[in-house]
């Protein structure tokens, strides 16, 4: 009897003091990363489920349901015509097509720590007047914008609050196809909603983010007026979807996918419709991606970058064929900046990048998910094949600045030529301004003509022409070559500059 009482003693001596220090803890948490006080908050409450064959997702759906949240933002204009691949709630990728933006809006959201940090996607809280958040209790508390990133869709909003329901983030690299996942949202504007289906594929890119970027006609319109470019950040996009058959609406977007563990993998983003509504894929943001994307918002508001600063295409059998190299598979870079990160570490045009931190890469994904991860002034160990041998490099990544057009080649007014039908003078972009923008080709405008045909399209100088007419352009030369070819005596211009990508006709 006395051992038993010595054992119970014991028990709750341990008892309390793991609460002591839990809540010790939960107080001096402040400094700590958004992955730190996740630590924190599960060493001791984990959820323990066969991840890959369980059939049973009861624990995972009543562990994640009460921290997945609904965010309804309102807009200040209405009547306002928009383009745009994403669902905003009301239409997803493929849906398409010009509608009236709504006045107010919802979509899905996951809470990462008790005192109110959330993350959804950027297309549900972009260019809000208001975001509110209805909490699995049904309080309705209004959200402040913590910082948001278009090139990865993601945000980061906070709620004041306290001892708040929240979602384990787990490890998105472990994360095997066909594995079980379950997708929580609030699809279609219903309440609490948990789907099921496998991961279906990994590393996905679809184009949905560079789409986004593309002007709206009421933009367009208003630049032609006015000549002020829309607000945009250069194409920088990162794909690299985990692509899930869980059925996913309208709605769902910044919700949860989460492992049968009950542990969020991903942040749902999109899905691949014809009719706007679930015909089978979903896509959703890798949580290791989003990581660090949001601690950057935590700490500085946006993200910072860093780049390898060289450009790339991936290899296929006809590529390889085309170019003349036995490698099939991997990255072939192109162009290397000349004050980049590749360049100080030795990478040369014609290197084909085959490994990045030991793991073999095949697409664009695979390596830009990974540095989608670093920031400047981190080092990545790349492997290269350079004259059918491999070699291994590090790489230190440089920021936004060793992306930049040097001031004498930005003007071009030297070596620019003139086209007198245009009323403009081009001059070849330069390698680091293809790499910032994203680009294989383009010519610079580097003077436009007063009263002539570009001044008259309030076009400016310094944006990049890539194509005319469907022809990629890299001199002008090119540019002239292209003009006559319009079987519809119309003239197109794709262009990219600082504020996004547009394209003109007339």
């Amino acid at each position: 009897m006395k051992k038993i009482g010595i054992i119970l003693i014991a028990a709750l001596v341990g008892g309390a003091s793991a609460i002591g220090a839990y809540k010790l803890l939960e107080r001096n948490t402040d400094g700590m990363t958004l992955a730190e006080r996740q630590n924190v908050l599960f060493a001791n409450n984990p959820l323990k489920i066969s991840s890959a064959g369980s059939v049973d997702f009861t624990q995972a759906a009543s562990a994640v349901s009460p921290a997945v949240v609904h965010i309804r933002t309102t807009f200040t204009s209405s009547g306002r015509k928009v383009e745009s691949p994403f669902d905003m709630m009301e239409e997803f990728f493929g849906g398409g097509g010009m509608r009236s933006a709504p006045r107010a809006a919802s979509g899905s959201g996951v809470i990462l720590t008790p005192d109110g940090y959330i993350v959804t996607n950027n297309h549900v809280v972009e260019n809000s007047s208001k975001v509110e958040v209805v909490l699995s209790d049904r309080r309705k508390v209004e959200a402040t914008i913590v910082g948001r990133d278009p090139n990865t869709d993601l945000a980061l909003i906070k709620v004041d609050g306290s001892n708040l329901p929240v979602v384990k983030m787990g490890n998105s690299d472990e994360v095997q196809v066909g594995e079980w996942v379950l997708a929580v949202g609030f699809p279609l504007d219903l309440q609490t909603t948990v789907t099921a289906g496998i991961v279906s594929a990994k590393a996905r890119k679809i184009g949905i983010l560079d789409q986004a970027q593309q002007p709206t006609r009421e933009e367009y319109e208003e630049y032609r007026r006015t000549g002020k470019l829309p607000q945009r950040a250069a194409s920088s996009s990162i794909e690299s979807y985990i692509q899930t058959d869980a059925a996913i609406n309208p709605g769902n977007s910044g919700g949860a996918l989460v492992n049968a563990n009950g542990e969020l993998i991903g942040i749902n983003a999109a899905i691949a419709s014809q009719s706007g509504r679930n015909e089978g894929y979903g896509f959703a943001i890798p949580i290791n991606l989003a990581k660090k994307i949001l601690e950057d918002f935590k700490k500085y508001g946006k993200v910072k970058r860093g780049y390898i600063g060289v450009s790339f295409r991936e290899l296929d059998a006809d590529y390889a064929k085309e170019l003349g190299v036995k490698e099939i598979s991997g990255l072939y870079v192109s162009d290397v900046v000349p004050n980049g990160g590749g360049a100080a570490a030795g990478i040369k045009p014609g290197d084909i990048i085959k490994k990045v931190q030991g793991i073999e890469i095949f697409d664009s994904p695979d390596l830009q998910e990974r540095i989608g991860r670093m920031s400047p002034g981190d080092k990545v160990e790349l492997t290269i094949m350079r004259e059918g041998k491999a070699r291994d490099i590090t790489v230190t990544l440089r920021g936004d600045e060793s992306l930049e057009q040097p001031k004498t080649a930005s003007a071009g007014k030297a070596t620019g030529t003139s086209i007198e039908q245009l009323g403009a003078s081009f001059a070849p972009a330069s390698t680091a301004l293809k790499a910032k923008y994203g680009v294989k080709n383009g010519v610079v405008v580097s003077s436009v003509a007063s009263g002539k045909l570009f001044d008259s399209l309030d076009l400016p100088e310094g944006i990049i022409i890539t194509s005319v007419n469907g022809k990629p352009v890299n001199s002008s030369a090119d540019v002239k070559a292209a003009l006559p070819t319009s079987k519809t005596g119309m003239t197109t211009v794709v262009a990219v500059g600082p504020n996004g990508n547009y394209t003109f006709k007339f």
